[in-house]
């Protein structure tokens, strides 16, 4: 439901997730919104379409459960809060196991028609280089890692610090039917979902050791002068630099045995096994779990051909890699988003330094929040620590240390420690086995950041 509204609208620059939400949760509130995005007039690196939220890399947004998974409990306070990123995930959801993946293209469609079709809501076809020469008193920029030169440039010149920057890296995806299922099959790891939403591809010892040293061996992209000491993000490394950090790397990371048995094989041990995800609705397109790269094309098609049931693999993209900038958000930032110099203008998604299509939605959605309550207003008061929502905002703007600043998933080293008694009152009394109270203490974290949620959004009502 839309407030009453005010006529002076709100601009956010970005049209993905972050920039998308923010837009949605100011015209919910009954505030005009123009939303400016580059793409299709000046494309990046990455993306291939012009559609608004395009997903660039993997479409998975990662575990779904709230009871005792950070990006899950942060999926839950999205929701409860009308995010419109969570409920096109939801429209849109293909089979993953207990995470939440959906069909990309139908994802993007849904959040540029809810965007399209909002009576309050302006979508402006155009790139915008100069924020010192805008004259809105009101600005979100959500032009995440791939935000233009130009702006960078003056991203730079009106902060007054240097950005940071690394590379991030996309996953290829196959074509179903050119899949070998006389040594693939479905099965999701542990039997969780459906219990068949991934295809599952195994290795021998000596297969998976050959592969390795095809992946060090292999042709890489090569970098420009000035990417050359650029660090890579420690969540989305190259498979290949895996392989370098040890032979076994990928045996405990994306390629290990565990909670899957192979039906072709059944009496013998995986050693390793490669994961495809369903990419796309219809089921035709899979993508290969953790497999973002950096080896040229050609290579891919060579190396990833000696994978048991891909040999005849056909590609619907390749892997590839592009880098990702983001700003010293924790100097920077109030506690509101605010760019501390210039309080006209907030910062929003990855560009702040968060990482992941879930923790970039999240600030998009506090950004859009915090400006259209500044508007009208009402209370800006930030969520509690203890939410999913304020953990991963205390981090941005302010609990993390300015000098090692680096990009980050929400997880539950962020949250103040939670009592095994905070726990749902179903859970409690039992008596723990060992090696639960880990569990249990995540459940308790989970449960008492909803409670948190609930008052906040009471309190905060106008």
């Amino acid at each position: 439901m839309t407030t009453q509204t005010s006529t002076s609208a709100i601009h956010v620059i970005g049209g993905g997730l972050a920039g998308s939400e923010a837009a949605w949760q100011i015209a919910q509130a009954g505030i005009p919104v123009v939303l400016h995005e580059m793409r299709p007039t000046k494309s990046t690196p990455a993306h291939q379409t012009g559609g608004l939220a395009e997903l660039v890399c993997s479409n998975s947004f990662r575990a779904d459960d709230f009871t005792a998974n950070a990006v899950g409990l942060l999926h839950e306070e999205m929701r409860r809060l009308g995010s419109l990123i969570m409920q096109a995930a939801t429209e849109n959801r293909v089979p993953a196991g207990g995470a939440l993946a959906v069909d990309r293209d139908g994802f993007s469609h849904s959040v540029e028609r809810a965007l399209n079709d909002h009576d309050l809501i302006t979508i402006s076809r155009e790139e915008i280089t100069d924020l010192q020469a805008l004259d809105w008193d009101q600005t979100i920029v959500a032009t995440g890692p791939l935000t233009s030169d130009a702006l960078s440039q003056s991203i730079r010149a009106l902060t007054g610090a240097d950005q940071m920057a690394f590379f991030d890296a996309i996953a290829p995806i196959v074509y179903k039917d050119s899949i070998d299922f006389s040594k693939a099959w479905f099965q999701s790891r542990y039997d969780k979902g459906d219990g068949s939403d991934y295809i599952n591809c195994a290795m021998d010892k000596e297969q998976y050791h050959a592969f390795i040293q095809a992946l060090l061996d292999g042709e890489k992209q090569s970098f420009k002068d000035w990417e050359i000491n650029t660090p890579y993000f420690e969540g989305c490394l190259p498979i290949e630099v895996m392989a370098e950090r040890g032979v076994e790397t990928l045996t405990f990371g994306p390629m290990k045995p565990v909670g899957l048995t192979n039906p072709n094989a059944p009496d013998k041990r995986s050693y390793a096994i490669v994961q495809l995800r369903q990419d796309n609705d219809l089921g035709t397109l899979w993508n290969m779990v953790g497999f973002q790269t950096k080896l040229a094309y050609g290579e891919q098609k060579r190396i990833f051909r000696t994978i048991p049931g891909l040999e005849n693999a056909e590609f619907a993209r390749l892997g590839g890699m592009h880098r990702n900038t983001f700003i010293k958000s924790p100097i920077l930032l109030d506690q509101n988003l605010r760019l501390k110099s210039k309080p006209s203008i907030r910062f929003a998604g990855q560009i702040t330094g968060c990482e992941g299509y879930v923790e970039s939605t999240a600030i998009g959605l506090l950004a859009g929040r915090f400006a259209s309550r500044e508007r009208l207003d009402q209370d800006t008061q930030p969520p509690p620590v203890t939410t999913a929502l304020g953990a991963l905002l205390g981090h941005v703007t302010g609990g993390a240390d300015v000098e090692t600043y680096q990009p980050m998933n929400i997880n539950f080293g962020l949250f103040p420690p939670a009592e095994i008694d905070d726990r749902p009152p179903e859970m409690r009394g039992k008596r723990l086995k060992r090696g639960d109270r880990k569990k249990a203490r995540k459940a308790a974290v989970c449960a008492r950041a909803l409670n948190a949620l609930e008052a906040w959004i009471k309190d905060t009502q106008p």
